[in-house]
């Protein structure tokens, strides 16, 4: 079920029992990325600021599902500064990255998507809650969007 807040600044889509969740959630991303004009973006900057988020509901919302018990929802929040994603599961224990192997380590296809947040994100963090945990992320906006009001 997807609900946008006042002036569609803050758009949630419930994940809970649902199937697909990454890919739902990847073009529930798009939809409010082209809402809020960072797609199809005007310059190569701009086009790559918005797979970046992409790139991070992705990782975040596969990481609840991996390690989170599976997520419950996805929070996008608009505002001038910056565009926060927030993802809710059903595990209270705060997300921790595996440290990498050695150089040119192919250890697998897990566990490098907190390093991938960690290099796209300005900043990401967690927050219990009363049945799991809030997994969040930030990064700036481009110049030019349609910041909602």
């Amino acid at each position: 079920m997807e609900q946008r807040g006042p002036s569609d600044r803050i758009w949630s889509l419930m994940l809970s029992g649902t199937t697909d969740v990454v890919s739902r959630s990847r073009d529930f991303a798009r939809q409010a990325l082209t809402a809020w004009r960072w797609l199809p973006g005007t310059g190569e900057i701009d086009r790559e600021s918005a797979e970046d988020v992409l790139l991070l509901v992705s990782e975040v919302v596969a990481n609840a599902c991996l390690h989170g018990g599976g997520p419950r929802a996805l929070v996008l929040d608009c505002s001038a500064e910056r565009l926060r994603i927030e993802v809710t599961d059903c595990n209270p224990a705060p997300p921790v990255r595996v440290p990498a192997h050695g150089p040119g380590d192919r250890g697998g296809p897990v566990g490098h998507g907190l390093l991938i947040v960690e290099r796209l994100a300005r900043e990401w963090g967690s927050e219990p809650g009363v049945d799991g945990k809030r997994v969040w992320c930030e990064v700036p906006c481009p110049p030019g969007i349609s910041v909602p009001g």
